[in-house]
């Protein structure tokens, strides 16, 4: 059955992520769709037509696409009235991880590969997780002063279960489709996919199975899909056979690793094909729609879903992104062994499984208190209002002890109180497809205290990534700090929260302002890892 996947993808990714994946104020759950149906202030009708989440507002007059209100002199009644925020949910870290690289090698990455929620989702936030399958929902925010003293910053944080400390989850079956072209043979990226599939071959379970297929100009099954148990020698030799040739044709990699996938299949297993690419196609077929059927069609009858994982400082980011979010797959990076580790021992073991398949979000703002928002980041996520509950269009897919964080900078009206906004996030459980909500609001006294300084560290560390990705690519977000001042509130930050992360975060930034001022890009002593 075709998908009617109508959610507005940009032309913007980085190298491909990993099929491992990662990086309040709640009500219950609210059950199937005949629940919501009833729960629901419009009507669905026999057919299940669609509908605004809970607490969406009716049509405002004047109303832009953002939340602004229509310039003086244009024509009202032709402007769309939209309290409405809706987005396909995104762990991908891939933007952030890329930035970093780009800034240690002493140049400032290129506008069009920043993604703020990327940035944002590389750090943990503290949310509380739900008890069940589902996610939980806190709503919280503050002012960040600084000249936008009618500004708020508003957080909406969504959180799943952790996995299980047992280590119990569905056998795995990965198919891992590697890059070996000659752009591939650049220190740090055909010799890091094979240090991270070694690793990788030492860490799944006696009954995981994996398979190798390799692409240059033509692609190769190296290894068809083989359990772990008895076969790990015969695994790490087929992966340390690679040698980089040739060019690079993706399409053929990826047509290739969706058949073994398909013919390696396993019933109650998770199905995955992973990529570990530079995704520099320049053989075969080039543009992303032409590779896209393939991909959709696996998925639909198959379950399977593609994640990529990036090398190298030279990235084909659009094609890349286009085919992990068809492929309903998430993007990291890995610059070096230490973020390999990370990546195939500390996430995929526990986080192969999934949590929840296209989830979508939908922020209702009340047009009594707010007089403007604006979503930062997540333009090439965006859903239309009316397609929320419509589960044939594509949502975003998260697996355990995922957190999805979505930040908005929110004008109040003058002297405003009470409701500001509803957030809601809709999934299907991945083995049932039933569909289920979550929800949770803010208040205006939640988000009128001061940001910086104030009782909630993770949510200032949110707001200096949010603010550098935005500056990164020239955006004009209210209240945003100097470069300067936003690396001395990381380091202070890394400093109260003890997190390596954010150090990290304070070295990406002041080599950014470094760069911009005319200055070299070496981070401080001791901070120059990209890890």
């Amino acid at each position: 059955m075709e998908r009617r996947a109508r959610t507005y993808r940009g032309a913007l990714a980085l190298l491909l992520a990993g099929g491992i994946l990662i990086t309040g104020c709640g009500a219950s759950d609210t059950g199937d769709e005949s629940a919501l149906a009833d729960r629901s202030s419009g009507s669905r009708g026999p057919a299940g037509g669609k509908q605004p989440a809970p607490g969406a507002p009716s049509a405002a007059p004047g109303q832009q696409e953002d939340g602004a209100a229509a310039e003086d002199g244009a024509d009202r009644e032709s402007v769309a009235p939209d309290y409405l925020s809706t987005f396909a949910l995104d762990v991908d870290t891939a933007s952030y991880g890329y930035a970093r690289r780009t800034l240690g090698d002493g140049q400032l990455p290129s506008p069009d590969t920043v993604r703020p929620e990327e940035f944002v989702n590389s750090f943990r936030q503290g949310y509380k997780p739900p008890e069940g399958n589902g996610f939980s929902v806190s709503v919280d925010g503050a002012k960040p002063g600084a000249g936008a003293s009618d500004w708020s910053l508003l957080r909406v944080g969504l959180a799943t279960r952790p996995a299980s400390e047992t280590g119990e989850r569905p056998p795995a079956a990965l198919t891992f489709v590697v890059d070996i072209s000659g752009s591939m043979a650049e220190p740090g990226r055909l010799d890091l996919a094979k240090t991270s599939l070694g690793i990788l071959a030492d860490e799944l379970r006696d009954d995981d199975s994996v398979s190798l297929v390799t692409f240059s100009d033509e692609a190769e099954t190296r290894l068809p899909m083989t359990r772990l148990q008895g076969n790990r020698t015969k695994i790490r030799d087929a992966i340390e056979k690679m040698e980089p040739t040739d060019s690079t044709n993706v399409a053929a990699g990826v047509q290739q690793g969706y058949d073994e996938a398909v013919g390696g299949h396993r019933e109650g297993a998770t199905n995955r094909v992973v990529l570990l690419s530079d995704a520099l196609a320049n053989t075969g077929e080039t543009d992303a729609d032409a590779i896209l059927e393939r991909i959709d069609e696996a998925r639909e009858e198959y379950g399977i879903t593609l994640f990529g994982v990036g090398v190298g400082s030279d990235y084909g980011d659009a094609l890349m992104e286009r085919l992990t979010n068809k492929g309903d797959g998430n993007t990291t990076y890995i610059a070096d062994e230490t973020q390999a580790r990370k990546v195939f021992v500390d996430q995929l073991p526990a986080h192969v499984q999934l949590r929840a398949r296209d989830a979508k979000a939908q922020v209702a703002f009340d047009r009594k208190t707010v007089e403007q928002f604006r979503l930062i980041g997540y333009e090439n996520r965006k859903v239309a209002d009316e397609d929320f509950r419509d589960d044939s269009v594509d949502g975003g897919e998260v697996g355990p002890g995922h957190t999805v964080t979505a930040l908005y900078a929110v004008r109040l009206r003058e002297d405003a109180s009470g409701h500001v906004a509803t957030a809601t996030v809709r999934w299907q459980d991945p083995k049932t497809r039933k569909a289920h909500e979550q929800t949770g609001s803010v208040e205006t006294g939640a988000i009128d205290g001061t940001l910086w300084g104030g009782d909630s560290a993770r949510l200032q560390v949110t707001a200096v990534a949010a603010y550098f990705a935005d500056t990164l690519r020239g955006g004009d977000l209210p209240g945003t700090p100097a470069l300067g001042e936003l690396a001395r509130r990381a380091r202070s930050l890394a400093s109260t929260t003890e997190d390596s992360a954010v150090a990290k975060l304070a070295t990406a930034i002041e080599q950014a302002d470094r760069l911009r001022n005319g200055g070299g890009a070496e981070p401080p002593e001791g901070e120059g890892e990209v890890g």
